[in-house]
């Protein structure tokens, strides 16, 4: 009885981990910013809360539309290259396997064995062999819209809905500095969180994320200021 070894690579993860990330940092960012903005140009509590809803509405539907349709193009380009892979398998299958076998020995391998791995890779399932070694497609990393979409619109609800919870137990008076502390403690966890997801070193990208969220709140915050003092 064959003992099998199986091993969980983090490649397997990208499909969502990517777009959940993301959609979790610009859920924090950009609502801690609008709300800093906001309240940095003297609004009430009750029109920054509002500002700060219509912020994670209006974010988690622009995360999943332009999530479902920069992944959609890229599983369109993916179909496309594999539908002309197979035309060329069907009128040209001495050029393809060629191909294959030159493949092969760039990768290391002597021309003999790479003839005869390419011929027993084409016999058991040549558009499969083509599409993953001359392609580059793979299952692990293939295009998925709907999961992209998903997780995109949820990661950022619910990273949105950290500095608007702050805000809403937080009164006028306190608010800015609270949001901007919190928010810089979300965005270092996330960083910490999704660095260990991607077997990536959790300092770097907690600081990393830290860095580009302040920045980002710190500039929202510096034009509603100046443009609360004009009006």
């Amino acid at each position: 009885m064959r003992s099998r070894h199986l091993e969980r690579h983090i490649t397997g993860q990208i499909g969502w981990l990517r777009p959940a990330v993301l959609g979790a940092n610009d859920g924090i960012v950009s609502t801690a910013s609008l709300i800093l903005g906001v309240a940095a140009a003297h609004a009430t509590h009750d029109s920054i809360l509002l500002a700060g809803v219509a912020g994670l509405v209006a974010g988690a539907m622009s995360m999943a539309a332009g999530e479902y349709v920069s992944v959609q193009s890229q599983a369109d380009s993916e179909q496309a290259d594999i539908e002309r892979e197979r035309q060329e398998l069907e009128t040209d299958d001495i050029g393809e396997r060629k191909e294959l076998v030159a493949i092969y020995v760039s990768r290391g391998l002597d021309p003999a064995l790479a003839k005869q791995v390419a011929d027993q890779l084409m016999a058991h399932d040549a558009l499969g062999a083509h599409t993953r070694d001359e392609l580059g497609i793979s299952e692990a990393l293939n295009a998925r819209p709907l999961q992209a979409t998903f997780a995109s619109a949820v990661s950022f609800a619910v990273g949105a809905a950290m500095p608007l919870l702050v805000t809403a137990l937080t009164p006028n008076a306190s608010l800015i500095p609270f949001i901007s502390v919190t928010s810089l403690v979300f965005l270092a966890l996330l960083g910490g969180v999704a660095a260990w997801a991607g077997g990536a070193r959790v300092a770097i990208g907690a600081i990393r994320v830290t860095f580009w969220g302040a920045l980002a709140m710190g500039l929202t915050a510096g034009i509603g200021a100046l443009f609360g003092t004009i009006a």
